[in-house]
């Protein structure tokens, strides 16, 4: 790509997980799959956007300073996979982490969506730069059903003049949200409890926006929800 053509446009790279960063329960690879496609169809100032595709290998953020928003769409490895020694060790990975956290807090820009709250266990920088935290033994989730998310009332630009979001989905609950962190959204489990599934933070240096939801492609058959993570893709991008 020319330098002329890149200021035409805002390049987007999504993150899918594989290996120790994919599960038995989660297909990312149709996911992420889903939101290039909703993402390509993104334009602000005037620049449309150019999405690139790749799963979860240490090589794959080498390039990373030539994007303008990361979304990571990865989790946690299967029962067994690392103490199977499968694939390459921490070691390997640490350069992989090094450059996201150095990226992020240059000022670098990420849309992180369900799983990511319970992906890159080996990377101590993340849950900073996430701006919360799945919590094994504590963190869980209702049965997948209909799925109603309530937005905050404040001047974000996310939520003014959103509407309702709802959708087929699964409730991540107790989440660990840091206390930097600005919530913009809740679901409520099935005894009407109320947990924060949506929030912001820049206090790492960058940009983040988390969203608990979108455990399958029903999630993305929303519109309300549809909708709410291009207005979040514009704020991320603007």
């Amino acid at each position: 790509m020319t330098t002329q053509d890149s200021e035409k446009t805002h390049r987007i790279l999504i993150l899918t997980g594989r290996g120790r960063y994919e599960d038995p329960w989660h297909d990312h690879a149709a996911t992420s799959h889903r939101l290039a496609l909703m993402l390509s169809e993104v334009e602000v100032h005037d620049r449309a956007s150019e999405v690139v595709l790749r799963s979860t290998f240490p090589d794959a953020l080498d390039d990373l300073e030539e994007f303008d928003l990361l979304v990571v769409n990865a989790g946690t490895s299967w029962p067994g996979f690392l103490e199977a020694g499968i694939g390459p060790d921490d070691d390997a990975w640490s350069a992989f982490h090094d450059r996201l956290a150095g990226w992020a807090r240059d000022g670098g820009s990420i849309l992180a969506v369900h799983q990511a709250a319970n992906t890159f266990a080996d990377a101590a920088d993340w849950p900073q730069i996430l701006g919360g935290r799945w919590i094994a033994g504590e963190s869980y989730h209702p049965p997948f059903g209909p799925t109603e998310l309530k937005l905050a009332t404040g001047g974000h630009p996310l939520v003014v003049g959103a509407g309702p979001v709802e959708l087929e989905d699964e409730r991540y609950c107790r989440l660990s949200v840091a206390e930097s962190s600005q919530v913009l959204g809740w679901v409520l489990d099935d005894d009407g409890e109320q947990h924060p599934v949506l929030w912001t933070t820049e206090e790492h240096g960058g940009r983040t926006l988390y969203s608990g939801l979108g455990h399958d492609v029903r999630a993305y058959d929303s519109p309300t929800y549809a909708r709410l993570l291009l207005r979040a893709v514009t704020w991320l991008l603007t």
